[in-house]
């Protein structure tokens, strides 16, 4: 038997993924769904959810995050399917959360899906024996917090360390280099392409909004200009916000733009797979120009990710955040690259 934990609508769709790849079947696999606290999320998650339920998986929905006592309550829950489970799947390894739970387990087998591009940062951490730090955080001096979760992160880093009988796999779309002892296995998104689409076609283009403004690592006028740019240059009509993009943002960006504002209930990789999208998808660097590629092939549908430019970028953003955006843009797969609008 198989558990999995996920914290977010990609996390369910990539276990779904994995389980359709490796041959899990229905009754081999539970889904728990740590829950967030944003609406969109949650919305985004129940409807990931009923898709898996539709595929005859059970899904325990745990609220996780109730208040300071939730998650020792959802674990003394949990604890029944902790013990009965030989592989604990999970979407977020710097998840403290997850962490947390990790330091349970003791023995099991574990796999690592895709949470978008913090995949490859995971990788590169464990492989340089660092540790795990999300890419847009400045790091630095650790506050209270982060040296009482010490311990945590530090047993957790070992559990996603193979030793002896245990195993950890990597599944993933992105382009990494796992160290020694971890097996990576690929994610084509075959699942999805089995069971939507292809999708009917739009004339013109499509934008994919980014939670770079919100993550603290571009500016917020230097990102409404350049959405500007991009639709006039392209023809864009709608934009794919983003589940974490802000209301205030979002009402900004509808007003200087005129483009329409679409949140979607679903992944991005299910609704363009569905559709109707347009015939070229526009990106910043993100998840999806690895993702859609994979999703659309065979489609005819273009792909294009813009460059985020090095003045466009706050002055708190971290070190990292230029290079590891170049990585992500330099590494996608069938995707036309654009330049920073001026």
């Amino acid at each position: 038997m198989s558990l999995a934990f996920v914290e977010s609508p990609v996390q369910l769709l990539n276990t779904l993924e994995w389980a359709h790849a490796g041959g899990v079947p229905a009754d081999g696999l539970t889904l728990v769904v740590l829950s967030p606290t944003d609406p969109m999320s949650r919305g985004q998650l129940r409807r990931t959810a009923e898709l898996a339920r539709d595929e005859g998986f059970a899904v325990v929905w745990q609220e996780a995050r109730g208040g300071p006592a939730a998650p020792l309550q959802a674990i003394r829950a949990l604890g029944p399917l902790l013990r009965g489970a030989e592989r604990i799947v999970i979407g977020d390894p710097f998840s403290r959360y997850v962490q947390l739970l990790l330091t349970l387990v003791g023995g099991r087998h574990l796999t690592i899906v895709d949470d978008g591009t913090a995949t490859m940062e995971f990788v590169a951490q464990t492989a340089r024996g660092e540790r795990l730090v999300r890419w847009h955080r400045r790091g630095g001096r650790r506050g209270p917090r982060e040296l009482a979760l010490a311990p945590v992160t530090l047993a957790a880093r070992r559990r996603l360390s193979p030793a002896g009988a245990r195993s950890v796999e990597v599944f993933t779309s992105m382009p990494v280099e796992a160290p020694p002892g971890i097996t990576v296995t690929a994610n084509d998104y075959a699942w999805t392409r089995s069971r939507f689409g292809p999708p009917r076609l739009t004339r013109g283009a499509d934008l994919v909004g980014t939670s770079l403004v919100e993550t603290g690592v571009v500016d917020l006028e230097r990102y409404l200009a350049a959405v500007d740019a991009l639709a006039a240059a392209h023809g864009a009509t709608r934009y794919f916000a983003h589940r974490r993009e802000s209301v205030d943002k979002l009402a900004r960006l509808t007003a200087r733009t005129g483009l329409e504002v679409v949140r979607p209930d679903l992944p991005l990789e299910l609704i363009a797979r569905r559709g109707p999208i347009g015939e070229t998808v526009l990106s910043f660097p993100s998840t999806v120009v690895h993702t859609l590629p994979l999703a659309l092939a065979g489609t005819g549908i273009t792909v294009a990710v813009c460059d985020i430019a090095p003045e466009w970028l706050r002055e708190s953003a971290s070190p990292r955040a230029q290079g590891f955006l170049s990585v992500v843009t330099g590494t996608a797969r069938g995707v036309h690259r654009l330049a920073a609008p001026a």
